[in-house]
């Protein structure tokens, strides 16, 4: 065998071994539904303002897709940096909206600063975070659970499976209100 080919083993071992430990986090996330999820698809199917999707960092990356999917599915959606929020974007933010809050860890500074604001507007907010007991959690309208066992890297540092998971639960946040809309 070839220095090229155990390269090439290895590499498919790495990428089995990813694949594996992201669909394990996603297939968690099914045990784990319950009736916040169902809380959470009325508040977006109730929403008669729009859903505003937030996260920093990876999770800011995957709340741009939520919200691309959820505008795909004829929701308004967008997508609102959490440092901006505070420096004017807020402004965007009425009552009868929906904030869609997305921290791994669910004390994200710039995501916990923005909760007692948005509150005060007279938005609702839902919150996906990887710990129950944060303060994103304690503060949301409904919180749904997206923790993951670990990640993919053999560090457990970099956002694989939690962000896999972070995405799949809006996948199916979205796919369900738009069932349910008809």
């Amino acid at each position: 065998m070839t220095v090229r080919d155990k390269t090439e083993r290895r590499s498919r071992e790495i990428a089995r071994s990813v694949l594996d430990i992201e669909s394990q986090a996603v297939a968690a996330l099914a045990g784990r539904l319950d009736e916040n999820f169902d809380r959470a698809v009325d508040l977006i199917a109730g929403c008669s303002g729009r859903v505003i999707v937030t996260g920093m960092g990876k999770s800011g990356i995957i709340c741009q897709k939520i919200a691309a999917t959820l505008s795909s599915t004829g929701c308004p959606a967008y997508f609102m940096h959490p440092a901006e929020a505070v420096h004017g974007d807020l402004g965007m933010i009425v009552a009868g909206d929906v904030l869609l809050a997305v921290s791994n860890s669910g004390e994200t500074e710039e995501i916990v600063r923005l909760l007692e604001l948005v509150r005060r507007l007279g938005a609702s907010i839902i919150g996906l975070s990887g710990d129950p007991d944060s303060t994103l959690a304690r503060f949301a309208d409904v919180h749904l659970d997206v923790s993951v066992d670990k990640e993919a890297c053999s560090w457990d540092l970099v956002p694989t499976a939690s962000s896999t998971a972070a995405l799949a639960m809006g996948d199916a946040l979205a796919v369900a209100t738009y069932e349910q809309q008809g």
